[in-house]
């Protein structure tokens, strides 16, 4: 596993934590029946999960609302049955009381599979929850298993900002994840519908996406998709293809003025610098102006900004 990878992943894990507690790892080897007396050592220090776990009716768990995942790989869920079928369930499910029985906060897998392998009873950890902690586990879940598609992503991140009030920093910052994270996803959802498709069901990457975003109209959009799909274009391609479209527009522009020398100078050396076309436009006799830096995907807009803060850096 790279580091990167491992970062990632014990990002995500403090969003876990938050809303379970504590996880440490036990070096007793020794495993308690359901119901049996278990040593406080076995336990993160929280009171609450040291008698929640137990074997429930699966015909008592009603589904989470919150779940962000719609697509479901059947054959999947039967092959996890199977397994259920010769070794049982591993792993508890997570479910928080409601009236006469339970409704299940993470989990929904398993549960479906101990459906499939026509189990009455299922291994459960019993948890009090507000409905925001059940909206951010089960997203922090998916999130760590990578269960969910793009487009179920950005609309579960999208739902849950919404519901609760959130800025999209802290969202990020409770589910243990990057603003930029939350933020690309969210701007999938400016796509074109037939293009969400193509990402739902995987025809289309994340990377396609991205820089097909880099396109002003949802037109010239739903054609660079339908090209990147049937040519099976790279992500590199279709970011090659958005910058020659933006720099053809940018040629139709009026001729702009003769620059000073040293401008144009100026330009060429910050556009070495950054990697992209950097524009600089004075007025009042040189004494106020601009400076456009070009981008034409998020992740050369990403490597631009990295520049422009090693540059920053003092020496």
């Amino acid at each position: 596993m790279s580091e990167q990878k491992k970062e990632k992943l014990r990002h995500l894990g403090r969003g876990l934590e938050s809303l379970l507690g504590p996880i440490t790892v036990s070096t007793d080897t020794t495993i308690e029946p359901l119901g049996g007396s278990v040593s406080d050592a076995n336990f993160p220090p929280d009171k609450e999960l040291r008698d929640s776990l137990r074997e429930i009716s699966i015909t008592s768990i009603s589904p989470n609302p919150h779940q962000a995942r719609t697509v479901w790989d059947e054959a999947e869920l039967v092959e996890l049955a199977e397994s259920i079928k010769a070794n049982g369930i591993i792993q508890p499910i997570v479910v928080r009381r409601a009236g006469s029985g339970f409704e299940l906060i993470a989990g929904e897998r398993r549960l479906k599979a101990a459906q499939i392998a026509s189990l009455t009873t299922i291994p459960a950890l019993v948890r009090r929850a507000s409905d925001e902690q059940m909206h951010e586990l089960s997203l922090v879940e998916n999130i760590h298993r990578a269960d969910l598609n793009p487009i179920e992503r950005a609309k579960a991140y999208q739902r849950y900002i919404s519901e609760f009030s959130l800025t999209q920093v802290e969202a990020a910052e409770r589910l243990g994840e990057d603003r930029s994270v939350v933020a690309n996803y969210l701007r999938l959802l400016d796509l074109p519908e037939e293009i969400k498709q193509m990402l739902a069901g995987g025809q289309l990457s994340m990377g396609h996406a991205r820089a097909i975003l880099g396109l002003p109209t949802d037109e010239l959009r739903r054609k660079l998709a339908n090209r990147a799909m049937a040519g099976r274009l790279s992500v590199r391609e279709v970011e090659r293809l958005v910058r020659k479209f933006l720099d053809g527009i940018g040629q139709t522009k009026p001729t702009a003025r003769i620059k000073p020398a040293h401008i144009v100078d100026l330009e060429d050396k910050l556009s070495t610098q950054l990697g992209t076309r950097v524009t600089i436009e004075t007025r009042k006799n040189g004494q106020r102006g601009k400076i456009i830096i070009e981008f034409y995907s998020l992740d050369e807009f990403d490597n631009i900004t990295e520049r422009i803060g090693l540059a920053c850096e003092p020496t």
